[in-house]
C-alpha cells in the first residue's frame, strides 16, 4: 500500500511540475477537448482511437490538440491540414518521441524510422539511399523478384486447378519474405532460423506490440516498472531478432572476401570498415536497419499487397482494365 502511495505522490509531482513549466507553452497550442489532471484525454480514446479522434475533430476542428498523458499531441484530421504537417512544415514535425518499443526492437531507436530528426538520422538516410535504395541496387535484384512471383503465380494456379482453398495472406507473407531475405541477406531463411514460431508469428507480434497503447509511451516515469507486462515481452522479441540478425552478420563476415553479388549486409559491412559514415557505424546500426527492412516488406508490403488483391477481387471491371495495361508492358 505503501509503494502504491508512493507512486501515486510521485506522479502528482511530475504532474505539478509539468503544469508550470509548459503554461505558457498551452496557450499557443490549438483548441481541443477539456482534459483530466494527469491522464489528459486518454479517457477520450476507447478501441478504436481513430474514430474517437474524428469525433472530436469534428467537433473542436481540423487541427486539434490533445494530451495523451504527459506527451502533448496535435491531430490533423482534414487534406490540407494533412498537407502542411506532411509536406509544406513537415521538417518542424520530423522528428520522433520516445517509443517504448523501439527503444528494445530497434537498440535505442537507432533505426531509419524511429530515429530521432537530426544529423544522425540525415546519415542514416543517406547512407540507405545511396548505398542500399538506389536505383542501380534495386535493378539489380529484378530477375530474382520475377522468379519468385512466378513461381508464386504457377503455385497458385496449380492449387485452383485442384480446387484446393489457399491462405493468400500467408503466401504474400511468405513471397515478401522470401524476397527480403534475397535481397537483404543473400539467401532464403525459412521460418526455423528465426524461431520455432516462424515469420508470421514474430513480425506480428512485432507490430501489434509496438502499435499497443503502452503506458511508458504515455508516462516515461512509469516505462521501467513495466505495469502491462509489454516491455517483457518486447525484450523476448529483441532477443530473437538479435540473435538472427547476429548469425547473419557472422555468416556475412566469413564469406565477406568471397562473394561477388553483394547483398545489403555486404554492402553496410563496406560502409562500417571504410569509415564513411560519419559517425560510429557499428553491428547495432547495421542490425536496426536490417529490422526495419525485415518488417517493413514482411508487414507494411504484405499488407498493402493483400488489400490491393481483396479490392480486385471485389471489383472485377477493375480487375479486367488493370490485366489490359499489364499485357501492354
Amino acid at each position: 500500500m505503501t509503494f502504491i502511495w508512493a507512486i501515486v505522490v510521485v506522479a502528482l509531482s511530475v504532474y505539478a511540475l509539468y503544469e508550470l513549466l509548459n503554461i505558457q507553452k498551452r496557450k499557443r497550442y490549438p483548441p481541443g477537448p477539456t482534459g483530466l489532471p494527469i491522464l489528459g484525454h486518454l479517457h477520450l480514446l476507447g478501441k478504436n482511437p481513430h474514430k474517437d479522434l474524428q469525433k472530436l475533430a469534428k467537433k473542436h476542428g481540423p487541427i486539434m490538440y490533445v494530451q495523451l498523458g504527459l506527451v502533448p499531441t496535435i491531430v490533423a484530421s482534414s487534406v490540407d491540414a494533412a498537407e502542411k504537417v506532411l509536406k509544406t512544415y513537415d521538417h518542424i514535425f520530423a522528428n520522433r518521441p520516445h517509443h517504448e518499443a523501439s527503444q528494445h526492437l530497434a537498440y535505442g531507436q537507432k533505426n531509419l524510422v524511429f530515429a530521432k530528426y537530426g544529423v544522425y538520422w540525415r546519415n542514416i538516410r543517406k547512407l540507405c539511399t545511396v548505398h542500399l535504395l538506389s536505383n542501380q541496387k534495386i535493378h539489380s535484384f529484378q530477375s530474382m523478384r520475377k522468379q519468385e512471383v512466378e513461381l508464386l503465380i504457377q503455385s497458385l494456379k496449380k492449387e485452383a486447378r485442384d480446387r484446393v482453398v489457399v491462405d493468400l495472406s500467408a503466401r504474400i507473407l511468405s513471397l515478401n519474405a522470401n524476397l527480403t531475405c534475397s535481397m537483404v541477406f543473400g539467401k532464403k531463411y525459412v521460418d526455423e532460423d528465426l524461431d520455432k514460431r516462424g515469420f508470421k508469428a514474430i513480425v506480428q507480434d512485432v507490430v501489434h506490440l509496438s502499435a499497443a497503447p503502452n503506458l511508458g509511451d504515455f508516462f516515461p516515469f512509469l516505462g521501467a516498472i513495466d505495469l502491462q507486462g509489454i516491455t517483457r515481452k518486447l525484450k523476448d522479441l529483441s532477443k530473437v531478432f538479435d540473435e538472427f540478425l547476429e548469425k547473419i552478420i557472422d555468416e556475412h563476415v566469413h564469406a565477406h572476401e568471397q562473394k561477388q553479388n553483394k547483398d545489403f549486409v555486404d554492402t553496410m559491412m563496406d560502409i562500417m570498415q571504410s569509415g564513411e559514415a560519419k559517425f560510429q557505424f557499428d553491428r547495432r546500426h547495421i542490425k536496426a536497419i536490417l529490422f526495419d527492412m525485415l518488417i517493413a516488406a514482411m508487414d507494411t508490403t504484405a499488407s498493402s499487397t493483400e488489400w490491393i488483391l481483396t479490392e480486385l477481387l471485389r471489383h472485377p471491371q477493375v480487375t479486367k482494365k488493370l490485366q489490359k495495361e499489364c499485357k501492354k508492358w
